[in-house]
């Protein structure tokens, strides 16, 4: 393996384990220390890639922030209507939260009283469902009076929302959350 492989690995699991300990005690709670551990490397390998505990976090929260992006922009393998692209899509955001850490940390930092970033994981993940509710107000699928601009803040708050509450109870980001959101709504 070569050194920058040895590198990319070492600043994966230090992204990583700095996520677990994010997700479980918050920003301020973790140490290096403990981040340094879960990832099975030195202090120093840890200072190498990072310069402090507020550059690990932006890592995390920079690492959630591109998943998102990728799972946002990832078309349907089959043309389907906006309303159907953004059911889809809000399923894959809470398949996301529930399954990754990096992700279900990147969020909770966005939220946590540590270090504020220029990044704001919440307003990325409203710009890909706004996009989604103008295309739905174009296709004329909204109801009279709904706007894409309150669709779009209803399915972020709700989806956002459903991410709190599942720091004390997994079982929030369950799919059938999801769905009984979407049969009220529609």
């Amino acid at each position: 393996m070569s050194k920058q492989e040895r590198a990319t690995r070492t600043r994966n699991a230090l992204i990583l384990s700095a996520a677990q300990l994010f997700e479980r005690s918050g920003y301020t709670q973790a140490s290096l220390d403990e981040i340094s551990s879960g990832a099975r490397v030195s202090r120093g390998a840890l200072h190498f890639h990072f310069e402090n505990k507020a550059a690990l976090a932006d890592a995390v929260e920079q690492a959630a922030a591109h998943t998102l992006r990728t799972t946002a922009h990832t078309p349907p393998p089959d043309p389907t209507s906006a309303v159907q692209a953004l059911m889809d899509l809000s399923h894959r955001m809470v398949h996301l939260l529930h399954h990754d850490i990096v992700v279900r940390a990147g969020f909770r930092l966005n939220c946590d009283t540590g270090p504020r970033t220029p990044l704001d994981l919440r307003q990325e993940w409203h710009t890909c469902v706004h996009q989604l509710t103008t295309r739905a107000a174009d296709e004329h699928a909204l109801a009279p009076g709904i706007s894409p601009d309150s669709l779009a803040a209803t399915i972020v708050a709700t989806t956002t929302g459903l991410e709190v509450l599942s720091r004390a109870n997994r079982s929030w980001l369950s799919p059938s959350s999801l769905t009984s959101f979407w049969q009220l709504l529609l």
